[in-house]
């Protein structure tokens, strides 16, 4: 069985090696100990936390299966963002200019620096190893994070974002942030990325550029990828714009990869998403899968699997061996969602 979690501090070697697997661009899990051992006591700090209201906590979760113990994938949501450490977009914009005298009206994009999305909550940390990307997995994973959301509602922002992974080739480097290298930053795509993975974001007040930039003095190369995804990124962002994300204009300020949006009631999951009481005994067969979580804060877990239900149901009969794998009782609530 596949069961997603709460990060503990025993996972600690799997997530070191999901870091090195993920690669360039996956800013959240920078390859360095200290952080990733940080990271893991936050989420853990954040699961007993007593909440009134949003503020900078982390909700990281691991994918296990059951069988082999292996951790196998992360998702993660972030409560509010900018909290803490300034959270930085380039917000895209049009200036017009226009003269009678000459007959000339021109309408030019502009990129601004900006922290609008502070407060926030975001999806974030999605990965699934390679063996595993299949049966739905992935969509498992991320969708998860939608039952947590519609049953913990009160301990995220009103908004919720996803930042999608830019244009960068094998080796890192990406068009966008070529011309911020060369006129700006003066350290490549890997290290500014890696440092802000760290939190150390102070570079970024110091060296960006402070005053609205045009985009069609960027080069060529650039301006094409402002709002373009990474070709592995396409699905994730496919799946969000199911749910009701849009782009309403913001981009990275690295990889000038698009972030989206959606408010937290109107996700569609979240909508969409039932409680159910269970009884516990011989489930009948069905066609139709579910995503299954449990109610609890530090015990979340959620799986797949299916279920005989009818649109009126408010009860719902589950396998014992599922009833384990979520750590639930008899006349217990569970939240659902069809896949």
């Amino acid at each position: 069985m596949l069961i997603i979690r709460p990060i503990r501090s025993s996972d600690y070697e799997a997530l070191y090696q999901i870091a090195e697997e993920s690669g360039h661009g996956f800013t959240s899990l920078p390859v360095n100990e200290e952080l990733l051992r940080n990271k893991i006591a936050r989420v853990e700090a954040s699961f007993q936390k007593q909440v009134d209201k949003p503020f900078d906590e982390g909700y990281l979760m691991v994918l296990e299966d059951t069988e082999s113990g292996e951790v196998v994938g992360t998702c993660g949501l972030e409560a509010a963002v900018g909290m803490e450490d300034a959270f930085y977009h380039y917000r895209l914009g049009t200036e017009v200019y226009h003269s009678e005298q000459i007959d000339v009206r021109n309408e030019v994009e502009t990129l601004t620096l900006c922290h609008d999305y502070t407060g926030a909550a975001e999806l974030c940390t999605l990965f699934l190893r390679d063996t595993y990307r299949k049966n739905n997995n992935g969509r498992l994973l991320s969708r998860s994070r939608f039952l947590f959301l519609a049953q913990h509602a009160e301990r995220f922002g009103d908004t919720v974002i996803a930042e999608m992974r830019g244009e960068s080739d094998d080796a890192g480097n990406s068009p966008f942030y070529d011309w911020l290298q060369k006129h700006f930053l003066g350290i490549d795509f890997v290290e500014a990325d890696y440092l802000s993975g760290l939190g150390q974001k102070a570079f970024m007040a110091e060296m960006m550029p402070k005053n609205t930039v045009y985009v069609c003095l960027l080069p060529e190369e650039a301006q094409k990828v402002i709002g373009e995804v990474h070709a592995n990124t396409r699905p994730a962002l496919n799946l969000l714009q199911a749910e009701g994300f849009r782009c309403r204009g913001y981009v990275d300020i690295f990889d000038g990869g698009p972030t989206v949006e959606c408010k937290l009631a109107d996700i569609r999951s979240v909508r969409e998403s039932r409680l159910l009481t269970i009884t516990i005994g011989a489930a009948p067969e069905s066609d139709f899968s579910f995503i299954i979580s449990n109610t609890q804060l530090a015990n979340y877990r959620a799986t797949s699997a299916k279920l005989l239900l009818t649109e009126d149901s408010d009860v719902v009969t589950v396998s014992a061996e599922l009833a384990a794998g979520l750590l639930l009782s008899e006349g217990e609530q569970i939240r659902i969602l069809a896949m």
